[in-house]
């Protein structure tokens, strides 16, 4: 039997594949588990919507290595009961390389365990809670954004250089380890500010997944020091509504939200009372002319054009394009592949006016925090100095 040249090229070709490091599957599955319903959906179905317009834009570009990139989501309503089944599926049945993007601190501590035990990468967690970044780190966690001890230690530093003495500040957080990060990062920053009352400060708190804020504003209110800043470490519905009702008695008074509590859904909430709110940013506004911001708005663009750009999605979009540069590197489309690709990255410029970083002594991309404020009903680069 005669065999033909081109045959026998196309089997050489094959074996060199699969004698390299250069095999992928087809379709290579990426998991996330978030809230898609509830209180703060906005969020989880924001982040989702930044990962996917990232795929969709390069899969259209013929994919990594030639093969494309699927989201497989679940939502678990921010509820930790919900979110360590999602992650079990994601990993056992749905054979996903790793999670990217799952939101909230209650939940990574039921998913944190989970990623390290089943040696799957959790990537790119829309959380800023120590949990996630331990000393010496966790193979299977690497995080894009800065922690919520960054945003609350800005926070301090900026109210501080605009005069606002330390005993004038006070806190109100959500009831769990999410809060608690946040409190947790600025009582740290005023001891090492060398005020040595933070612990004292007025802190009031609330039940997640609930908007029942009035006894934590009575805290507040019954301070012995009239606050001039609340360091607020919450969700959007809870924080709005405390706004609002605070603003009654304390009309002079800054309110300060980490990035976590969903920047376009806390204006939207807020209405009339939104103007002056300050929210500290782990990404460069969303409308900005940086280049990296462009192609995101392009990708969400065609992603689904009734979409408007906000900082929630845009983290999303930037998780989701520093994992494929990792995915990339990594030449193999296995889980511990994936996660060498990544530490191998080191410096890397994807366009936001600052210099990420991943490697073996760095497992946070970003420590950077841009502080907003909310003016003629839209987010602006806010400078301490006005305040």
């Amino acid at each position: 039997m005669k065999i033909s040249k081109k045959l026998i090229a196309q089997t050489l070709s094959v074996c060199m594949m699969f004698g390299s490091a250069q095999v992928f599957a087809d379709t290579v599955k990426v998991g996330m588990s978030a809230a898609f319903s509830g209180p703060t959906a906005a969020l989880g179905n924001g982040v989702k919507s930044g990962v996917e317009a990232y795929f969709k834009e390069i899969n259209a570009k013929g994919g990594i290595n030639g093969n494309t990139l699927e989201l497989v989501g679940y939502d678990d309503g921010y509820e930790p009961a919900k979110a360590s089944p999602n992650m079990e599926k994601l990993i056992d049945q749905d054979n996903v390389i790793a999670v990217i993007g799952n939101v909230g601190t209650p939940t990574a501590v039921v998913t944190v365990p989970i990623a390290n035990e089943k040696k799957t990468l959790l990537f790119g967690a829309f959380t800023g809670a120590g949990l996630l970044r331990k000393s010496p780190p966790d193979r299977y966690i690497i995080n894009y954004r800065a922690s919520y001890a960054d945003e609350t230690s800005a926070m301090i530093q900026g109210l501080m250089s605009s005069g606002i003495k330390p005993e004038e500040i006070a806190f109100f957080t959500q009831n769990d380890g999410y809060g608690d990060a946040g409190y947790n990062g600025a009582v740290k920053a005023l001891k090492d500010a060398g005020f040595a009352g933070a612990d004292s400060l007025a802190h009031g708190r609330y039940t997640r997944n609930t908007t029942n804020v009035e006894s934590g504003l009575a805290t507040i209110l019954d301070a012995e020091v009239e606050p001039k800043a609340v360091i607020m470490v919450g969700a959007y519905a809870p924080c709005a509504k405390f706004i609002q009702l605070a603003k009654e008695d304390l009309p002079d008074t800054h309110f300060l939200n980490v990035s976590f509590v969903g920047s376009a859904a806390l204006l939207k909430t807020l209405g009339d009372d939104a103007e002056n709110v300050i929210v500290t940013q782990v990404v460069p506004h969303p409308e900005s002319d940086l280049a990296g911001v462009q192609d995101y708005q392009s990708a969400l663009s065609a992603y689904d054009s009734s979409l408007k750009p906000d900082f929630v999605s845009l983290e999303g979009y930037i998780a989701a394009k520093l994992f494929a540069e990792g995915l990339k590197k990594a030449g193999t489309a296995d889980r511990e592949g994936v996660i060498d690709g990544l530490l191998s990255l080191g410096d890397i410029d994807i366009g936001i006016g600052e210099t990420l970083n991943i490697s073996s002594n760095n497992r946070q991309a970003s420590h950077k925090v841009w502080p907003t404020i909310i003016k003629d009903g839209k987010y602006v680069e806010l400078d301490w100095g006005s305040l």
